[in-house]
């Protein structure tokens, strides 16, 4: 298994709608947010986790295989699909997003997994975006009905990244002898990921988002992506 070259995608996400990826705060603050977003510590700009973008693409790719299940696909559901249109994806998944730290696989299995392909970078705010000079977040209120009554309850407030604003977007992706096209496959993923959202509340308008100005070792690609059909290489292994 030989390293042949690691190719690097960039570019931009831009917010069509406004996105929560929360903070995992726990501290209770008089008058602060219930649900307040990610922020960096330093700068206290709001940022996108490359764990968010990781874990929604991966998630999205394995629903679009079929072989979804509760957790991340393991080589258990790979086995005794290799030579399958099912198999081939799980495969191409499990090479690009890895598999658990504590997963216990010999020589064999190791050697045709190999080590994780893709590193996400963190999605940092662009300071000469549009928005720049004008706030970045906003407090959205919610609250549920009840049916019966017809009235508000149980009010909460969720802050989001407002939309409109733009982050700067970089993955590497590792090619090793003998992986196939990994790097379309991942492609194809960010493309579920416009079609879907990312964060928290989709089903709500959250999260709708845009790759835009992607390149590919430098050499533009935006074209090429958009023309992608994800569910294009499904249909033909269904036919």
């Amino acid at each position: 298994m030989r390293l042949e070259s690691i190719t690097e995608l960039s570019g931009q996400i831009e917010l069509i709608t406004g996105l929560h990826i929360g903070a995992g705060d726990l501290e209770m603050r008089i008058g602060g947010v219930d649900n307040a977003v990610i922020r960096n510590p330093r700068s206290n700009q709001p940022y996108i986790p490359g764990s968010s973008l990781k874990g929604k693409i991966r998630s999205l790719l394995e629903w679009r295989s079929g072989a979804v299940q509760s957790g991340p696909l393991t080589m258990n559901d790979l086995n005794g699909r290799e030579h399958t249109p099912l198999g081939a994806e799980v495969l191409a998944i499990l090479r690009l997003f890895g598999v658990s730290g504590d997963a216990t696989r010999d020589d064999v299995e190791a050697k045709l997994i190999g080590p994780t392909r893709v590193s996400f970078r963190d999605a940092t705010l662009i300071a000469d975006s549009p928005r720049s000079n004008l706030p970045v977040t906003e407090v959205k209120s919610e609250n549920m009905i009840d049916r019966i009554r017809g009235v508000a309850k149980h009010p909460r407030q969720t802050e989001r990244v407002v939309a409109g604003v733009t982050f700067r977007f970089a993955v590497t992706v590792k090619v090793l002898e003998g992986d196939g096209d990994l790097v379309r496959k991942l492609l194809e993923g960010m493309r579920l990921l416009e079609k879907d959202g990312l964060g928290g509340s989709v089903s709500r308008g959250y999260g709708k988002i845009l790759f835009r100005s992607l390149t590919q070792d430098g050499t533009d690609i935006q074209s090429s992506f958009e023309a992608i059909d994800p569910f294009e290489v499904m249909r033909g292994a269904a036919a």
